[in-house]
């Protein structure tokens, strides 16, 4: 699948700052956006501060693309009014701009969390139903609803990318099952832009830990590269750790991490 021109939303945050580089070096155009200043990395990527407030803000932003990736949102969790103001209705206007100009492929960032109150001994697959650790992971389920309607009803190409702990490298006991390493995270964002045949689909971005949780959507036809076990000496705690089942969200699971947002 052709891939040159690409509009980045949230192109500031921890995600976007990983992928800014990887995609201007492959594509033609970057067109790169969010409410803070950007400074272009180059002679192929154009940026733009905006607030995407409504689909004709977005749409304002599409001409000549051929994809839409879409990181912005609120990161973590908040008050649920929050979340479904950034994340859900934010979608909707990115999907909706994307149907009204005609961009058929558009890659969501979802989350691991969307299953984070599975127990760590059960090997989760895209196709299972959610089990969210948080009001952050309910907004996540109801983005891939989204999706799902505009992909079975609209006809748009819609793949929600799982995101786990992207860091440089991991630094808890957690990561060794959950990290996703930047190499990985562009090979699997190039991967959910530019695999022929998809009309929707809800894969886990994770590199190949030798703890994984989550199972691996072959269709995408990326294979991680990077496993966090390299780095397991260098994580205290990492053996308790994994004794008993905790909760594949670790404390994001726990009552104490949103109670303060109800």
């Amino acid at each position: 699948m052709t891939m040159q021109t690409v509009l980045l939303t949230g192109a500031a945050g921890a995600v976007g700052s990983v992928l800014r580089e990887p995609l201007r070096r492959r594509l033609r155009r970057l067109i790169s956006v969010d409410r803070v200043p950007l400074s272009a990395a180059g002679a192929n990527e154009e940026v733009h501060q905006a607030e995407l407030t409504g689909p004709g803000d977005v749409a304002a932003l599409l001409p000549g693309a051929d994809a839409i990736v879409h990181l912005s949102g609120v990161p973590d969790e908040a008050p649920l009014p929050d979340l479904l103001d950034a994340n859900v209705t934010g979608t909707h206007h990115v999907l909706e701009a994307a149907r009204r100009t005609g961009v058929r492929r558009v890659v969501l960032a979802s989350s691991n969390r969307l299953t984070g109150c599975y127990p760590a001994s059960v090997t989760v697959s895209p196709g299972m139903p959610p089990r969210p650790d948080g009001l952050y992971g309910v907004s996540k389920v109801a983005m891939e609803a989204l999706g799902r309607l505009y992909a079975d009803k609209f006809g748009l190409e819609v793949v929600c990318l799982r995101i786990g702990s992207l860091e440089p490298e991991p630094g808890e006991p957690r990561h060794l099952a959950t990290w996703l390493s930047p190499r990985d995270c562009a090979g699997f964002v190039w991967a959910a832009l530019t695999t022929p045949g998809l009309t929707f689909a809800t894969p886990y971005a994770v590199s190949a830990n030798t703890r994984r949780y989550w199972e691996l959507d072959d269709r995408l036809g990326y294979h991680p590269r990077d496993d966090a076990e390299a780095f397991a000496d260098r994580i205290p705690g990492a053996a308790a750790h994994f004794t008993g089942d905790p909760p594949q969200g670790g404390a994001f699971a726990d009552p104490a991490y949103t109670l303060p947002h109800l």
